[in-house]
C-alpha cells in the first residue's frame, strides 16, 4: 500500500529501531511505549486488519506468534507478556496493516 506507515517502515523508507527481520516479518519497538518493553510485530505482507486473516495466511499469523516467543525469550520476559491487536477504528486500529503489540518487562494489569 502506498500511504502505509507500516509498509513505509518494512521498506526502509522510514526509520525504525528494528527488534527482528526475516522474509515474512518485520518487529520494531512502539515509538510511544506503553511497558518496559513494547514492541510491534508486523507481516511484511500487507494485511489490513484481523478481520481479513485467511486460511491462506493463517500460517503467516503462527509464525509471528513463533517469533514473538523467540523475541520474548531473547529479550527475557518470555514469563510474562502481553500480545494485543486491535482490529477496525472501534477498537483503537490507526494503522490500518495487521500489527501485533508486545508487551511486558513489568507486571501488568488485568482488563476486569
Amino acid at each position: 500500500m502506498n500511504n502505509c506507515i507500516f509498509c513505509k517502515i518494512i521498506a526502509g523508507e522510514i526509520p525504525s529501531k528494528k527488534v527482528y527481520e526475516d522474509d515474512r516479518c518485520y518487529a520494531f519497538y512502539d515509538i510511544q511505549p506503553l511497558a518496559p518493553q513494547h514492541f510491534l510485530v508486523v507481516p511484511k505482507q500487507h494485511i489490513a486488519a484481523a478481520n481479513e486473516i485467511t486460511e491462506d495466511s493463517a500460517a503467516l499469523v503462527g509464525h509471528i506468534f513463533a517469533v514473538i516467543a523467540k523475541l520474548t525469550a531473547e529479550l527475557g520476559f518470555a514469563d510474562g507478556f502481553r500480545v494485543v491487536t486491535n482490529c477496525g477504528e472501534d477498537a483503537g486500529q490507526t494503522v490500518k496493516h495487521l500489527h501485533f503489540h508486545v508487551l511486558g518487562g513489568k507486571t501488568l494489569g488485568s482488563f476486569n
